[in-house]
C-alpha cells in the first residue's frame, strides 16, 4: 500500500489502513460492527434519494414479490445435506479384469514415458502408489498409458481416431 496513510473509521474512530482497491471511498474499518454501520449508512443514503423513496411500495411491487415467491418456494430455507444432488452421476459398478503385466527387462525412464510431466500429475501418481521413487512412478505411468490407450481404442504409436470434443 504505497502512498496511502491511515484513515479514521467513522464508526469506532480507530485508525485503519484503507484497502488499496477502494482507497478513495472506504470510510469504515473492517470490524464487524463497523461494517454493519457502513451498510446501514449506505442504505439510508440510498433510501433518501427521491427516486428511491417509494421503490418497495405500491401494488405493482407487491405483485412482483408475490410472483417471485411463488416461482421460488422455499428460497430462504436451508437445504439439508442429504437432499442435495451429488456433483457426480451415479454409475453402475464394473468388475475390473485382472491383466498380467509383462515386466520389461529395461523399464523406460519416467521422462520417456511421460514427456510433459506436470508436477500435479506426478504428485498424484506418487500419492496413489505411496512411493516417490521414479521407478515406481514410471511403472504406474506405463500401466496408466496402456489402460488409457485401451479405453480410447488406440494402438501404441498411433494417433487416436476419435476427435476430441
Amino acid at each position: 500500500m504505497k502512498g496511502f496513510g491511515k484513515r479514521k473509521c467513522l464508526c469506532c474512530g480507530d485508525f485503519f489502513p484503507p484497502d488499496y482497491r477502494n482507497v478513495l471511498h472506504q470510510r469504515y474499518c473492517s470490524k464487524p460492527a463497523c461494517r454493519k454501520e457502513s451498510k446501514a449508512q449506505s442504505q439510508r443514503r440510498w433510501q433518501q434519494r427521491p427516486e428511491n423513496q417509494n421503490y418497495f411500495r405500491g401494488p405493482e411491487n407487491r405483485q412482483r414479490v408475490k410472483d417471485w415467491r411463488k416461482a421460488n418456494p422455499g428460497y430462504w430455507r436451508k437445504k439439508k445435506s442429504s437432499t442435495q444432488v451429488p456433483l457426480q452421476e451415479v454409475f453402475q459398478a464394473q468388475v475390473a479384469q485382472n491383466e498380467e503385466l509383462n515386466p520389461r527387462v529395461t523399464p523406460d525412464a519416467l521422462q520417456d514415458l511421460f514427456p510433459m510431466q506436470p508436477a500435479m500429475v506426478v504428485g498424484l501418481i506418487s500419492m496413489m502408489t505411496g512411493s516417490a521413487l521414479q521407478e515406481d512412478i514410471a511403472a504406474t505411468v506405463g500401466v496408466l498409458l496402456r489402460k488409457g490407450r485401451d479405453i480410447l481404442d488406440m494402438n501404441p504409436g498411433s494417433e487416436t481416431t476419435r476427435p476430441y470434443p
